[in-house]
């Protein structure tokens, strides 16, 4: 049942009729139960964000046999996260507790010594005694003692954890849901900054016409100029005020975000790559601004605005599978 659900969720049939592909958030949390030839077996899985796939397990000591069929399982279903996976196995029946005498008689000995020694008059404590490492044993369920039991409880497991996934994943696409509407309202907010510099730039463009007469007047007024050097400095001068390309990249990256965020499968980096490359022209527009008309000030402000909405979308998306 998991596999079809996590199928559908990814498969092109669904691009196909028109439903809108949702992102995947790395956080979330489940937990599953089941019960076969008189085990009662929980299995929790938290996720947390991370680079890579990262799982680790805690189960009973003993039940590490079973580790490499459920990683396969989790590497079928999930592509990124830090995983902490908790394996609960308690049999039908309570294990007998064992009391290692041997090793109690020598703690109590030891303890002994020690009291003497220190002409301390407290006596021992048992209960103490009993919690020291190696004392009793018994407690962790032992495993089961022919192969078939052992395949049949291994089978039980896989279950159980496929059960626990398909939580997971219920919630992990509910999380995914929120953060891919966040992502969508803060695009829409940086386009429409964009489109408002686009519009102060063209304002400015006689401010830029007069700086660029001024300095060429400047270099005019010089004795020997070459006219190379003339043509260069006009040319760095009209690079150094047109902020156009910059507009033009920034609203192409928002676009392909957008599509991005309507797609299927690993997101996360392709979109964190796309912020970086809007988070440099937004640095680059900053740096290109004049600071000394009204208008320019503005655009500097937009501009500074853009980064930072930029700098939020960066730290959404760390958590995008």
């Amino acid at each position: 049942m998991s596999q079809n659900t996590t199928a559908s969720a990814k498969s092109p049939q669904s691009q196909a009729t028109g439903k809108k592909a949702e992102c995947v958030s790395m956080t979330g949390y489940a937990q599953a139960r089941a019960e076969a030839n008189g085990w009662a077996l929980r299995i929790s899985v938290k996720s947390v964000n991370h680079r890579f796939l990262d799982v680790r397990f805690r189960m009973p000591e003993g039940f590490d046999v079973y580790e490499l069929r459920l990683r396969q399982i989790i590497r079928e279903k999930i592509h990124r996260g830090h995983l902490d996976i908790n394996v609960n196995v308690q049999p039908g029946q309570s294990a007998p507790v064992q009391v290692n005498k041997e090793l109690l008689q020598a703690y109590s000995r030891s303890a002994e010594e020690l009291r003497q020694q220190m002409q301390v008059k407290t006596d021992l404590d048992v209960v103490s005694l009993l919690r020291l490492p190696g004392v009793i044993g018994g407690l962790a369920p032992p495993l089961p003692e022919t192969d078939e039991e052992q395949d049949q409880l291994g089978t039980a497991l896989e279950g159980c954890l496929r059960e626990a996934l398909v939580k997971l994943d219920e919630m992990r696409h509910a999380e995914g849901r929120h953060l891919a509407e966040e992502l969508r309202s803060r695009l829409a907010k940086i386009g429409e900054q964009a489109e408002k510099v686009r519009e102060l730039a063209i304002s400015l463009t006689p401010a830029f016409a007069r700086r660029l007469q001024n300095r060429l007047k400047e270099l005019l007024s010089g004795s020997g100029i070459e006219p190379a050097r003339l043509a260069q400095e006009a040319a760095l001068l009209a690079e150094r005020s047109d902020i156009s390309e910059e507009l033009d990249r920034l609203r192409s990256h928002l676009q392909q975000f957008a599509k991005l965020l309507d797609g299927a499968g690993e997101l996360g980096k392709k979109l964190d790559f796309l912020l970086q490359e809007m988070h440099r022209e937004a640095n680059t527009m900053l740096s290109k601004t004049p600071g000394v008309e009204s208008e320019a000030l503005t655009i500097t402000a937009l501009s500074l605005e853009i980064r930072a909405e930029i700098e939020k979308l960066r730290e959404q998306v760390q958590n995008i599978e």
